[in-house]
């Protein structure tokens, strides 16, 4: 029973739900990236790669014929991640235009040198290919030190197509008072994270009631397109660089 209820709680720290909302302290964050994945997915086909795929935490939202994990091993985590394959972070393992499909989610920011990142996942990828990238805007440094930068939405349209993609979508999720309520609720993740106790009350008893603030707000008050949490844009690649 135990186990069962550890699986529906790790499986929650992406997927929201009710017991999600109740132990994930990212659950704003979140429930923002898995809807507006699940809402693109349909665009994602044939053989794909993820890049820094992790868990796979999104795989099931894809019309894939096969799915690929890629990672480059930081250290952090790595006996949790589902990777086929590692690389050097620098050349990914693979033929030219290989792919119908890639996707990186939360990862854009953790890469050094982007220019070379995206002239990789050009690379790979066939001749309007699809490629789906999720990053952060507002958020705080995490898993470091290997957390390299922020990107505002006019420069990942930039750096997007000077590499060969033409954007098709770009949505900003969360853009509204549940930016405040996530926020709080990741600073006292953070100052709680040593005294498992605490944290774990903090989780299960205040943010909840952190959530509530700001879903209330959030529908009192009017959104604002220059302040949000995440960039997900879908792309669609358009010439080799």
């Amino acid at each position: 029973m135990f186990r069962k209820l550890e699986e529906k709680i790790n499986n929650a720290q992406f997927e929201p739900g009710i017991i999600a909302f109740f132990t994930n302290p990212f659950y704003i964050a979140r429930q923002g990236l898995y809807e507006n994945i699940k809402r693109t997915g349909s665009s994602i086909t044939g053989r794909t790669l993820d890049v820094g795929c992790g868990t796979k935490p999104y795989e099931n939202l894809f019309n894939c014929s096969e799915y690929i994990g890629l990672e480059f091993d930081t250290g952090i985590d790595s006996g949790k991640k589902k990777a086929d394959y590692y690389y050097d972070g620098k050349t990914f393992p693979f033929d030219d235009k290989g792919f119908d499909s890639v996707i990186t989610s939360q990862v854009f920011e953790h890469i050094f040198n982007p220019q070379l990142f995206l002239k990789e996942v050009n690379r790979v990828l066939k001749i309007s290919g699809k490629f789906l990238l999720t990053v952060p805007f507002v958020w705080d440094e995490h898993e470091q030190p290997f957390d390299y930068a922020r990107y505002s939405s006019f420069g990942l349209n930039s750096i997007l197509n000077e590499n060969g993609f033409r954007i098709i979508e770009h949505t900003k999720s969360i853009n509204d008072l549940r930016v405040i309520a996530q926020l709080l609720n990741g600073y006292l993740y953070k100052i709680t994270a040593k005294h498992r106790i605490i944290k774990r009350i903090t989780i299960v008893c205040i943010m909840p009631l952190v959530n509530i603030f700001g879903i209330i707000l959030s529908k009192i008050f009017p959104s604002n397109n220059d302040l949000y949490l995440d960039n997900i844009i879908l792309t669609e690649k358009v010439k080799d660089v």
